[in-house]
């Protein structure tokens, strides 16, 4: 009896025993599949994305400067004064002053006039009204301007006072009368912004008369030496 109850001591402590090593084999599996995990990162988590990243755009280029060809001597000069753009800069080397010998007129009378002599157009490149068909001192541009065509007005053998002088009438017979005052004060600012701008020499502001061409034009109250040192005055003070 005694040796029977031992065997079933004996038993039962075996059973207990196997029990209890499947329980730590379990711990051990676990803790075996957890050593194959991978180790920390301490670089921080990577952060991943389907979609590509959108680049930035491409810079835009800023414009290129442009610098005019016209470097304005006086900046408030009107905009017809200065020829069209892209036409290519004569090489004026004279300013010749007319007077009309009419006691009234403009432009648009003259430019009429000289196509009447078979002219192409207006022969001058400005003229200075005096009140009669445009307003006292007004500054007409000529066709011939804007393009840089040579003028029409002071013909000599070899032509170079058509071909290389900018013609300037005023409206008026200065053999009569006197230029008004606004119109002179017109002809010093065309001739004063001319001058500078072309690099015109004072000595070669001239009348009609001093080109060689037998005539009293710009008649003999138009002072070309007064007209010169109200220039001259002008070029200094800028």
């Amino acid at each position: 009896m005694a040796c029977t109850d031992l065997r079933r001591s004996i038993v039962h402590f075996c059973v207990i025993l196997m029990m209890v090593g499947f329980s730590g084999l379990g711990c051990e599996s676990g803790a075996s599949s957890s050593s194959t995990l991978p180790g920390p990162n301490f670089a921080g988590p990577v952060i991943t994305s389907s979609t590509p990243p959108i680049p930035p755009p491409p810079p835009v280029a800023s414009p290129e400067k442009t610098v005019s060809r016209f470097q304005l001597t006086d900046r408030s000069v009107p905009a017809s004064w200065i020829p069209s753009s892209g036409v290519p800069r004569r090489d004026w080397k004279w300013i010749v002053i007319h007077h009309s010998a009419t006691p009234d007129g403009g432009a648009a009378r003259f430019d009429k006039a000289h196509k009447s002599k078979g002219w192409d157009e207006l022969g001058y490149h400005f003229v200075i009204g005096n009140g009669t068909d445009t307003p006292d001192g007004m500054i007409e541009v000529g066709s011939r301007w804007p393009v840089q065509k040579h003028g029409a007005h002071a013909k000599t053998p070899d032509n170079r006072y058509n071909e290389y002088g900018i013609g300037i009438c005023l409206v008026g017979n200065f053999d009569l009368t006197r230029p008004t005052e606004k119109q002179m004060a017109s002809l010093i600012r065309l001739v004063t912004y001319l001058a500078d701008e072309y690099r015109i020499p004072t000595t070669n502001i001239l009348g009609h008369s001093m080109t060689g061409k037998s005539t009293d034009c710009p008649g003999k109250f138009m002072d070309i030496q007064a007209l010169r040192a109200a220039v001259a005055r002008q070029r200094k003070g800028r």
